[in-house]
This record gives structure tokens, C-alpha cells and sequence, in this order.
């Protein structure tokens, strides 16, 4: 049995939590402003695509992806045939989950004569998204991280061999990451110690749930803003039965942007007997996720699928969404979503072609025998034999 790693402290002398969000939003108002004044002056765009995506990913700010797509279509605007604008028009619509237009800009870019190197991160990144070329891309990754020592190389790294199945290497990865890691800033290392979390928590074959709950606490002790892991803890709380502790880590971060709040706020309030409380929570949630797939459809469509296929009772719904993000990036992960999805829908016919897809893209690969579809059998249609 491999032995569990101590939790890691992160930098010596990190900025408070608290202070490095307010901070955060301090200076993404300045940069905004800056921004306005002189929109192509070299890094200041670059910069706010970072603090926008740090607003977004910790602190459950989701009308940062609207200031990114305004953003960017004013650079176009104003500068339409630059590689720097392709570029950011790329990473913009990455951050969306928009791959396939991410791409067109960034050969757009390339033509251009934008930074090579820029250029290959962003392709790594999407095709590492969008589950292409794995094997190819997992020499890329062990070669950067080799060569810089870098947290933002071991990251990327650790997470793709979570996807490959490696789950005992991706920690290994993420504990580089960890010790490597020397500035004084919050958010990279609560970053890694939620991907932690959720390696253990929700991507292990075997959840290991208080194992999960140790990184997802670390998460929070630096950076006590992070909705994702507050959202994370507290799903496993409420499963343990804790369901004031659940509460108490939700209700600060009710006010964020982020529909998985009100939706694992809505559990709670209903496992402790608050129906009415609930109804409205629910409500909430589903508003939330439909205004966020009404102008990044592909950004929230796995998440709203997971409320849908759960609290929000409507599994044509999720199996509709599930669908959706398939193809939009054929994952093993996404398969798996979908495939849950489709038999929920009761969807048997779709959920076959589903299984036969995932086998055929992802069934020569040690992550799908780990994989609940490698054991999976295709549902007949109700009143056909079997």
C-alpha cells in the first residue's frame, strides 16, 4: 500500500487568503481601467485574461467569461489582423470549453508568427482537454516539467494522468507541484490541493472520501473563498450525515455566481427537513444554470447535467447536455457522463451507440478497464429481448 503523503503547507509566508482575494478584485479594476485607456498596449490584455480566469475558477465570479468574450471582440475591433489578437481570441474562447473555434484562432495565430511557445501550451492544453492524442501529449508534459521544475508544468501533468488512470503518478505530480511551488500567492497552491481532492474524492476508482476531505480543508484554509471546494467539502459532509457542517461551509459563498451552491445547498436544507427552503434553492439553481447555458452552453453543460440527472429531476435534460459535451470533447470522462445519462433517459438505443463509441476510442487503454463502461452492457429497448 502506498503511503499517503503528508498534507503540504504550501510557500512559507503566503498571503492571507482573505487579503490575496480582495486583492485579486482590486486589481482586476485597475487593470480593467487600464485596459480602457490603452487596449493594445503589450501584457495588459494578457494580464487580465489571468486575473479574470482567477476571479472565475476560485471566487465563482462566472460573469468573468462575458468580460473575456467582450474582451477579446474589442481587440478584434480594433486590431482584427494581429497574432496577438488570435491568440487571445484562442485562449479566450478556451476558457469556454469553445475548441474547436480555439483552434481556428490559434493556427490564425501561428500564421501570424505568434510566440511558438505560447502557441504549443494553449494546443497542449486543448487537446489535453479534449482527450486527443494522450500518449503523445504525456511525453510533452513529462518534458516541460522536467525541464522548468514548475508548478504550471506539473499541474497539467498530474492531471493528465489522471485521465490516463495513473491516479498514484498524478498525486506524485501534484506533490511536486506542491513542493515546487515559491511565491507567496494562495491560489496556486489551493488550486493543486483541491485537484488533489477530487482525484481521490470523485476519480479514483475507490473514493477515498476523508482522504478527499483533507486536501479539500487545505484547499479552503488557504484560500477560505474558493467555492469549489467549499461546494466539494461540503458534498461530503452532507453524504456523512453532517449536514450543519455542510451548511456552514455553503452559506458563505451563497452570494457567488455559481449555481452549485444553491443546488447542494437545496440537499442539505431538504435532508434537514426544509422543504420550502429547498423548492426555492432548487429554483435558484436551475435559473443559474440555464442563464450560464444560455451564453457558454459548452462551458456549463456537464455541470448543469450532473444538477439535472440529480435535484433538478429532468433526466431528458442531462442526457440532452451530456450529450452535448460529448461532442464537444469525446473524453473518457465525457462518455462516462453521458452513457449514466442516456440509461437515466431511459435512452437505451443511445446509450448502446454511446458504449460503442467509448470502446472504440478509449477501449485499447488502461484507463477504461478502470472505467465503469469497461463492465458495462448495452440496455435493451423495454419490451425487446434480451
Amino acid at each position: 500500500m502506498i503511503a499517503e503523503p503528508a498534507l503540504a503547507t504550501g510557500p512559507v509566508q503566503a498571503t492571507d487568503g482573505v487579503i490575496a482575494a480582495i486583492n485579486l478584485r482590486s486589481t482586476l479594476a485597475q487593470s480593467w481601467n487600464r485596459f480602457w485607456q490603452a487596449p493594445l498596449r503589450a501584457g495588459i490584455a494578457e494580464g487580465l485574461i489571468e486575473q479574470e480566469q482567477l476571479n472565475a475558477q476560485f471566487l465563482g465570479d462566472l460573469d468573468a467569461y462575458d468580460r473575456l468574450e467582450q474582451l477579446a471582440g474589442h481587440l478584434v475591433r480594433l486590431d482584427p489582423e494581429s497574432a496577438r489578437t488570435a491568440l487571445i481570441e484562442a485562449q479566450v474562447a478556451a476558457s469556454t470549453h469553445r475548441f474547436a473555434f480555439a483552434r481556428d484562432c490559434l493556427a490564425r495565430a501561428t500564421h501570424r508568427g505568434c510566440p511558438a511557445l505560447a502557441a504549443q501550451r494553449l494546443a497542449m492544453s486543448i487537446d489535453q482537454a479534449c482527450g486527443v492524442s494522450l500518449e503523445v501529449l504525456l511525453e510533452q508534459r513529462w518534458g516541460h516539467a522536467r525541464e522548468t521544475g514548475r508548478l504550471e508544468d506539473w499541474v497539467p501533468l498530474g492531471s493528465l494522468l489522471v485521465d490516463l488512470g495513473e491516479f498514484d503518478a498524478a498525486e506524485r505530480a501534484y506533490c511536486r507541484a506542491l513542493d515546487a511551488y515559491r511565491d507567496v500567492s494562495p491560489f496556486a497552491v489551493a488550486w493543486v490541493c483541491f485537484l488533489l481532492g477530487v482525484l481521490w474524492g470523485e476519480r479514483a476508482p475507490r473514493p477515498q472520501h476523508a482522504r478527499a476531505a483533507r486536501w479539500y480543508a487545505k484547499a479552503i484554509e488557504d484560500l477560505p473563498g474558493y467555492v469549489k471546494a467549499r461546494v466539494h467539502l461540503a458534498e461530503i459532509a452532507a453524504a456523512e450525515g453532517r449536514c450543519s457542517e455542510a451548511r456552514a461551509l455553503l452559506l458563505p459563498v451563497l452570494a457567488s455566481a455559481d449555481p452549485e451552491v444553491s443546488w447542494r445547498l437545496c440537499d442539505v436544507s431538504m435532508a434537514q427537513g426544509r422543504p420550502a427552503e429547498a423548492q426555492a434553492l432548487c429554483e435558484a439553481a436551475r435559473s443559474g444554470f440555464e442563464r450560464l447555458l444560455a451564453r457558454h452552453p459548452l462551458a456549463f453543460a456537464d455541470h448543469a447535467a450532473e444538477f439535472y440527472a440529480g435535484s433538478g429531476n429532468d433526466a431528458r435534460r442531462a442526457f440532452e447536455l451530456t450529450a452535448i459535451d460529448l461532442a464537444n470533447r469525446p473524453t473518457l470522462r465525457a462518455f462516462e457522463k453521458a452513457h449514466a445519462a442516456a440509461i437515466q433517459a431511459g435512452e437505451a438505443l443511445e446509450a448502446a451507440s454511446i458504449l460503442a463509441a467509448a470502446r472504440q476510442r478509449w477501449g485499447s487503454t488502461p484507463a477504461f478497464l478502470q472505467s465503469p463502461l469497461a463492465a458495462a452492457q448495452p440496455h435493451p429497448e423495454p419490451g425487446h429481448a434480451d
